[in-house]
């Protein structure tokens, strides 16, 4: 009886420990910035600081973009870092910078018909953004050089948290559900959502934050894996392949971090 035991225990600790995720501290860097734009594919790191500057860092250089009639920037989508997408929530408008910080394109939703609040806005595939439209509470799959919407989701109830896509799916997580669509606008799934404040993307999956700890989440969101890390105050936070950052408001923190 007691050699079941310690079998049952081991077997247990075992499944335990291929549950738990443990990255592997690479680094800390001191840095200031109000919001952390994250890194490319290039390894550029992108941020911006409270004069609303937006910055382009590589090995060598420093590259900077500024528009200080639209005021703050509230959020910064470098996904295509040929096409990076700076928003405006108090001025309802949106830039599209190239990879020298150019400003190539930009839309101001309070001039187009039909009108649209957007409170949050994420690149999508080709010339088009999602965004939620908080008059109408939708979800829309916008077509900025066209001006029109290639898909618009059902009116959604509950506070809308976070959005972030890539140019294969759409995540949107509200106070009630977390959703997943992909790249047409269809829903491919939907889980209540038990307490998770923010969402990041990793190789197509999910990090989420849940009451000052990480999580990764399964392809179809069923499932989730705690990720073990020290504790930090997680002010933002973001992963590139393999490589999980955390920013606590001075220093950024780089962990590797195997999600496959």
């Amino acid at each position: 009886m007691m050699r079941f035991i310690l079998i049952f225990i081991f077997a247990v600790s075992v499944a335990f420990g291929q549950d738990t995720i443990n990255p592997l501290f690479i680094k800390s860097q001191p840095i200031k910035a109000e919001i952390i734009g994250g890194f490319d594919k290039f390894d550029n790191f992108y941020y911006t600081t409270k004069n609303n500057s937006f910055f382009k860092q590589d090995a060598k250089n420093i590259t900077s973009f500024s528009n200080l009639q639209l005021g703050d920037i509230a959020s910064v989508d470098v996904y295509n870092p040929l096409k990076i997408n700076l928003f405006y929530k108090d001025l309802n408008s949106f830039i599209i910078l190239d990879n020298r910080l150019a400003d190539v394109f930009k839309i101001d939703f309070n001039t187009l018909q039909p009108y649209r609040n957007v409170t949050h806005i994420s690149t999508g595939f080709d010339n088009t953004v999602w965004l939620f439209n908080m008059d109408s509470q939708q979800l829309e799959l916008y077509d900025y050089k066209q001006n029109r919407s290639r898909f618009r989701s059902v009116p959604i109830n509950g506070k809308i948290l976070d959005l972030k896509s890539n140019f294969n799916f759409c995540w949107l997580l509200t106070q009630n559900h977390l959703y997943q669509y992909n790249y047409l606008g269809s829903m491919i799934s939907k889980i209540p959502n038990n307490g998770f404040e923010k969402i990041a993307i990793s190789n197509e999956k999910l990090i989420v934050l849940k009451s000052d700890k990480l999580y990764r989440m399964g392809k179809d969101l069923s499932d989730s894996q705690p990720i073990k890390l020290p504790n930090l105050l997680i002010k933002q936070f973001f992963a590139t392949t393999e490589t999980l950052y955390i920013y606590d408001g001075e220093n950024l923190h780089h962990y590797q971090l195997k999600l496959d």
